[in-house]
Parts: C-alpha cells; structure tokens; sequence
C-alpha cells in the first residue's frame, strides 16, 4: 500500500522549514495552526532555540476558529505583537488545518503589512511538504523583499546558500567550509542564513560567485542569478578533493559566468547507496569515489567521525548511487541520484546494495548482509544523535 509507513518517520515539515530558514534573520515567524504544534519545532528540530533570541510564534488556532474562521483574530494578534517587538518582517507559515479550510495566508499577510507597516509575506506551505520545499521558498522571498541593489562586485567574494542546521547542524560544518573557501583564496560575503549579520546578507548581490551547499539554497540562487548575474556552484566541500574541484569550479563560474553542478561521478554499479538530501548526498558520494588509499591521520579522529568513516574510508574508490527521500531538484536528477520517498519503493532500491549510509532511523529497512552506516541528519532524526553527527568537512 502507497503513502503508508510501517518503520519509517517523517522528515520536518515545510513549516519547520521557513522557521529554520529565517530564524537568524530578525523577523517574527507566525506558525498558523492549533497551540503547542510549536513544540516539534522548537524541541526537535531547532537546536539554536535555548542559546538565541527568538521570534517564532504560533497563533493559537482553535477549534471553533476553524470551523467558523475568524482571520481577524489572527491579523490583530500578529500585528500587536509586531508594534511590541519591532521585527524587519513578519513571515507567515501555514499547516495542515487552514490548507483544508481554505485560509488565504497571503491575503491576510498583505492586511498585517498594510496596518503593521512591517514588511509581510506568506510562505506557501502546509505542513505535509518537506523542509526543503518550506525554506527553500522562505529564503528566496526574504531575497526579493530586502537584498539590496549591487553597485559593484567584490573580486572573489562568495556567498553560502542554503545553510540551516536541518542539514548541517551546529557543529561547525558551516565555519569549517567558510574556512575552506578562505583559504582557497576566496571572502565570504554571507552565509544564508546562519552566523551572517543581516546586513551582510542584505548585500548578498556584491558577490561574483554563489556555492550552494544543500537543495534548500537552489531558489535563491535562481533568484540571484536571475536579479544580478550572479552564477552559482553546486556543491559541499567535503574533504581535500572534492573542495580542490568545488573551488576550482567557483573559480570558472567567475570567468565564465556559467552555472556549475559538482558531478556525483558515474557509477556504472554502484554498491553503495547514501539516503538523504541531494546536494550533501551528491558530494559525499563524489567523496567517496574520488577518494583513493586515503591515510588515516596520526592524530586520532574524534570518536564520532570514526564511527562512520574508519571501515567506509579504507576502501578505494567506493560507487555510491544517491536516493533522495525529500524534494529532488530537476538539475540534480540523474541515473546516480533519484527521488524515492515510499517505503516500499525504498526498500526494494536497497535489495542489492552492499553498503547503505542513512539517519539511524532508516535502519529498520536495510536489507540483512548490507553493511550499515549510520550517519544522521537533523531534519530526519531531529535531537537524537545530534551528538553523533560528524563534521564532514573536517574529517577527510
């Protein structure tokens, strides 16, 4: 039976997506939906919540709200709070009930900014698609509302789109590839959207070149292409190679204004598949085929890190097919990398493999015999093995 699940979860929502996505930004997120539907966003799937300042709201949605509809309530409470708290902008999310009510969120948004004066928008979401789709979206409406018109480019400037901790976590990944770029000769002018003052982020335009680090990142980039020229790499800087080949791309796209998408390689029988988001997915596996008789370093790794990578990392070359369980952009789609979301599908594309890398949580569908990786990703398992997640960008 389609559409059913008997061992697997969900990843986040879209809705926990757009609050993701614009935690950092200095708006106020208002989460359309019934109280307490917060918590599964602020306990799982937000590990900045207890250490920053936050303005996520949820409108408190009753019963009889719903079946009556009362969008007044929902305008007078959200623009009260917006004079008290003064944010850049108010971002709406929708979920489930006012998708089956009919609830016109973008109507509604344009009502709160015509009273607040404070920028407003609805990202579109419902809370049945995933985070992908939610911050996406999100990030590349911030865009058309704020970044600012670019006068001049700054030489070998960069911006890293598509970083939220649903992907990355907060281990340092993020700081460890805005390392990598400047020691590759590059500036970072922001990351979307965590560690940048928003300023910063406001003058994403002045930069020549954008790396898009995970499928979240994609619209925006468009965006940016579209509005200034400016062409985007495709790509995590896993690993010495891959980042040897991601910084050499950055650097063509700057002389040939072209668009560039680091390939996964061409595995003709691939043994191994990596579960997860496409542009990560993509780029450990290209690690893992570029990778040869790799040395593991005197200094021992931290415990984690060897946990997934000291039986994985010995072998040469290893073919690895990407199955991808959330939205997969057309441009990334591939004989190597495909969309998969039922279980059953899933299970029957991990019949034949020989190793499966995944969150933990896909372990009860690994086939008996496959070796089993786990390497878990926050907007899958959320808090559970926060702990355990590496950083890939070190660890090579």
């Amino acid at each position: 039976m389609k559409q059913t699940q008997a061992f697997l979860s969900t990843y986040t929502a879209d809705v926990s997506g757009v609050c993701s996505a614009l935690f950092e930004l200095g708006g106020m997120t208002v989460m359309h939906d019934a109280s307490g539907c917060n918590s599964t966003y602020n306990t799982h799937d937000e590990p900045r919540w207890y250490d920053m300042d936050a303005l996520v709201f949820i409108s408190g949605l009753s019963e009889l709200e719903a079946v009556l509809g009362d969008d007044e309530k929902l305008i007078e409470d959200t623009v009260r709070a917006a004079k008290e708290l003064s944010p850049r902008f108010i971002a709406l999310a929708g979920t489930p009930i006012p998708m089956i009510t009919g609830c016109d969120l973008a109507a509604i948004a344009r009502e709160i900014e015509s009273r607040s004066g404070v920028p407003s928008f609805f990202v579109p979401s419902n809370g049945i698609g995933s985070y992908v789709s939610g911050a996406g979206q999100a990030l590349r409406l911030y865009a058309e509302r704020f970044v600012l018109p670019a006068h001049e480019k700054k030489k070998n400037a960069v911006n890293i789109l598509g970083a939220t901790p649903l992907d990355f976590s907060v281990n340092g990944q993020i700081q460890s590839i805005a390392r990598r770029l400047t020691e590759g000769g590059f500036s970072v002018q922001s990351v979307w959207a965590m560690g940048s003052e928003t300023a910063a982020i406001d003058r994403t335009g002045e930069a020549e070149v954008n790396l898009v680090v995970s499928s979240v990142g994609l619209p925006v980039a468009k965006f940016l292409r579209e509005r200034f020229g400016t062409p985007y790499v495709v790509g995590v800087l896993f690993g010495d190679t891959v980042s040897a080949l991601l910084l050499g791309a950055l650097q063509k796209s700057i002389h040939t204004g072209e668009n560039e998408i680091l390939p996964a390689g061409t595995p003709d029988a691939p043994d191994t598949v990596i579960l997860g988001e496409s542009v990560t997915s993509r780029s450990l596996a290209a690690a893992l085929l570029l990778w040869a008789n790799y040395p593991l370093p005197e200094a021992p790794l931290p415990e984690t890190s060897l946990n997934f990578l000291s039986a994985l990392l010995l072998d040469y070359g290893i073919c690895a097919e990407v199955i991808c369980p959330v939205e997969l952009p057309r441009e990334l789609e591939g004989s190597f990398c495909r969309q998969i979301e039922d279980e059953q599908d899933l299970q029957a594309a991990l019949s034949g493999a020989r190793r499966v890398i995944a969150d933990p949580l896909f372990a009860p569908i690994v086939p008996q015999g496959a070796q089993f990786f786990p390497l878990p990703h926050e907007a899958y398992s959320g808090r559970i093995y926060r702990k355990q997640i590496p950083n890939l960008v070190t660890t090579w």
